[in-house]
């Protein structure tokens, strides 16, 4: 039973950071209208804050598994002027506002975040907050790499006022690390995270990645194994997405066939997801476990679930403004993406302008649905007996979902839908029936990764 839904649910879909998804966006939308959206969305929510997402991009060496926007390159001197460049921009954002906006997050991805020296990430932050201030219970979170994350850049991060940190581990095994071109051993990882919990974090994460060349059974319990060891307080078990066809040459160092697929992958989540939960993690939405007295889960048993570019998140804000190449935005009413090329992304900022290259305003129904996807992904539930969230394909999703429903995937009463323990597997497939712009569209070539 199992193998058939997976055959039959195995197609490509989108993540569902966002509704409408990146692909409808509109290259040509004004620009104009998502600084409005920006100011209208700031002053509904003041006292909320924003949630600022900051791009550092460069990476020493490239990893295989990744479909990251980065730069490659060893050469250290292009920390400063970026730095700068992501301070004009946010300086373009407040400019716009009549006041010193309040930040609620902050979180520093890439790339490699840990690339920059303390010293540039110490401008970076204190540059920000001389144009903003920030909320009573700011949440501020980066990502480490555990072989050049030093005791210096956590001691000056956690000084500056980041209590989360999240280190990519992926997998333990020599083999997929050589496969991935990420060699990081256990002694590193357990360095770092000690670190990290003897200066004061109060969340520290651990990412791991299923699905990866060569990733066998024994593999995935070595990695929970070790894992448990350390005690991180969440865990994101992500699958790997294989989308060579996006990422270019940085997803093809192995073959199609070391690739573990259909249900030999799926073996692995499993496998993986139980071990977790009988070492005290629960699940949290998609991909994310975390014990029971991290922030994530108060968040999933309090209701206040969000997630957005950055992933799950339990800080809920109307506005998320992405800074630095490739960075997206989120006004709640639209999206922007910025330019993915760094030579442009410097010479759009000397014209005073913000760097965009996309984006989409989103409509009266682009809301509706979104608010149902975000339900769903959130809570694994969603109604639209409230009038505001009623929308006319209603019966039309309804009876797309029917099938699933005879597979036992989710519920479905006249008032709404809820999935089902054995659906959450295939979340991603119960929202695409929601996604009235991809049904409208419907893609020619392939687009996303596989759902499972």
């Amino acid at each position: 039973m199992r193998k058939s839904l997976l055959q039959k649910y195995n197609v490509p879909g989108p993540r569902y950071t966002s509704y409408p998804t990146v692909p409808y966006w509109d290259e040509n939308f004004h620009y104009q209208e998502w600084e409005n959206t920006f100011v209208k969305a700031y002053t509904e929510s003041k006292g909320e804050g924003i949630s600022l997402y900051i791009h550092l991009p460069f990476c020493e060496s490239m990893c295989t598994f990744c479909g990251c926007h980065k730069r490659i390159t060893k050469n250290h001197s292009v920390e400063h002027p970026y730095i700068q460049g992501l301070l004009k921009e946010w300086s373009l954002y407040c400019s716009l506002l009549k006041e010193k906006p309040l930040i609620a997050e902050i979180h520093l991805g890439g790339g490699t975040p840990t690339f920059f020296s303390e010293k540039n990430l110490e401008d970076l932050i204190n540059g920000i907050f001389s144009y903003s201030r920030k909320t009573e219970n700011c949440e501020m979170s980066f990502e480490g790499h555990p072989n050049n994350t030093t005791r210096g850049h956590l001691e000056k991060l956690y000084n500056l006022g980041f209590r989360r940190v999240s280190f990519g581990v992926q997998d333990y095994s020599q083999k997929v690390q050589h496969a991935i071109n990420r060699i990081q051993s256990l002694s590193e990882v357990a360095k770092v995270t000690m670190w990290a919990r003897d200066i004061g974090y109060t969340s520290i994460g651990h990412d791991l990645i299923f699905g990866l060349p060569f990733q066998r059974v024994e593999d995935i319990v070595d990695t929970i194994e070790k894992t448990k060891t350390l005690h991180p307080d969440r865990i994101a078990f992500y699958s790997y997405a294989h989308v060579p066809w996006i990422k270019g040459n940085g997803q093809r160092g192995f073959k199609e066939e070391d690739i573990p697929k259909d249900d030999e992958k799926r073996i692995l989540y499993e496998i993986g997801k139980k071990l977790l939960q009988l070492n005290g993690y629960h699940e949290i939405g998609m991909d994310h476990f975390a014990l029971l007295s991290d922030s994530l889960y108060l968040a999933t048993v309090n209701g206040n679930l969000h997630r957005n570019f950055m992933g799950y998140s339990s800080s809920k804000t109307k506005i998320m403004i992405g800074l630095g190449v490739s960075s997206i935005g989120d006004s709640w009413y639209g999206f922007a993406q910025n330019v993915k090329n760094l030579e442009d992304y410097y010479q759009i900022l000397e014209w005073n302008k913000l760097p965009l290259t996309k984006g989409h305003i989103l409509t009266s129904e682009d809301l509706v649905i979104r608010q149902h996807i975000l339900n769903l992904m959130c809570n694994f539930e969603t109604k639209w007996e409230d009038q505001d969230l009623f929308f006319q394909e209603i019966p039309e999703v309804v009876s797309q979902l029917q099938e699933m429903k005879k597979d036992g995937l989710l519920i479905i009463n006249d008032s709404g839908i809820t999935v089902t323990t054995a659906g959450k597997a295939f979340i991603r497939n119960i929202c695409m029936a929601f996604d009235l712009r991809m049904k409208r569209q419907i893609p020619e070539m392939q687009l996303f990764s596989m759902t499972i």
